[in-house]
């Protein structure tokens, strides 16, 4: 075997549970793996597996020109990497660190200002999803940089999304998805509430659920025509208007008070529809409300 057809050496900054799972996705495609954690016994079973624990952060970045960074914070990631500000010149840093869009540009710039290169990536999957060809992982940056290590970023999920030159897109994706996972996961919550009032059970309640899930709420929320019209600002509707879903609102408040149940989390909701019903907007969608929400562009 000639020396260009042996993979790259990668490392990996970062062993908690999503931290091991892409360390093991990189050995799995032969790569050579080097791994660094605070806690060192957490690379035990990689470094059985043939990783290659370095004893600090100097020397896990030293000895690969490609770094993925998967640490608990962006704060936690600069205390780190800061005094290191020398040895990022020439690598490649790939943080998949959980943060805020400000985070990854302000990262980007501190690397690049240093002589590395960086993408800035959002995992859309849990550890077990790691390295399976559907899984969903968001990347921003250079696209040069991106279809350079294309390939090897595949092998931690085939399904590697670049979403452009804006470093801090990806993570507005990352956290516009768990808003909707949030938001539905909370009003599941409060729905199981309001049902345990009668006594009934989330297994007698599942079927119906999943009808309403599927042949409703899914295709509402993922209906290419209603994205565009609220793209393009047209909140007409001949199916249910803002009048219906504030008296719905209003009912759902009334009942899970008259059960004790908290609804300090639809009040906002209700207030936004109710300013747009106010301003004269009743018979539009309730789409309407995101101009309630959103931060006004500038003309």
């Amino acid at each position: 075997m000639n020396s260009a057809s042996i993979p790259a050496s990668v490392t990996v900054i970062g062993l908690g549970n999503m931290g091991v799972a892409l360390a093991d996705a990189f050995l799995k495609g032969g790569h050579p793996t080097t791994v660094w954690n605070r806690s060192a016994d957490k690379a035990n079973g990689l470094v059985e597996k043939g990783a290659v624990l370095a004893g600090s952060v100097r020397e896990a970045i030293a000895a690969s020109n490609l770094v993925v960074v998967c640490l608990s914070t962006y704060k936690v990631m600069q205390e780190q990497l800061a005094p290191l500000e020398n040895e990022l010149s020439g690598r490649v840093i790939v943080n998949l660190t959980t943060g805020t869009p400000e985070d990854a540009r302000k990262t980007a710039k501190w690397v690049s200002e240093h002589g590395g290169q960086y993408l800035d990536g959002a995992i859309m999957a849990i550890p077990q999803m790691i390295g399976l060809p559907e899984t969903l992982i968001f990347y921003g940056g250079s696209k040069a940089l991106f279809e350079a290590y294309e390939p090897t970023l595949k092998l931690l999920g085939g399904n590697a999304a670049y979403l452009g030159e804006d470093y801090g897109v990806p993570l507005i994706y990352d956290l516009s998805l768990l808003t909707m996972m949030y938001g539905a996961w909370y009003g599941s919550m409060h729905a199981h509430a309001l049902l345990s009032t009668a006594n009934i059970t989330g297994t007698e309640f599942l079927p119906y659920a999943t009808n309403w899930v599927n042949h409703l709420i899914a295709p509402l929320l993922t209906d290419p025509v209603a994205a565009r019209a609220r793209d393009e600002g047209n909140f007409t509707t001949d199916v249910s208007n803002l009048n219906t879903n504030k008296l719905g609102l209003e009912h759902i408040i009334h009942a899970s008070q008259e059960q004790g149940i908290t609804v300090e989390w639809l009040m906002p909701l209700l207030t936004l529809a109710t300013q747009k019903v106010a301003e004269g907007y009743g018979a539009d969608s309730f789409d309407r409300v995101i101009e309630a929400i959103r931060k006004p562009l500038v003309k």
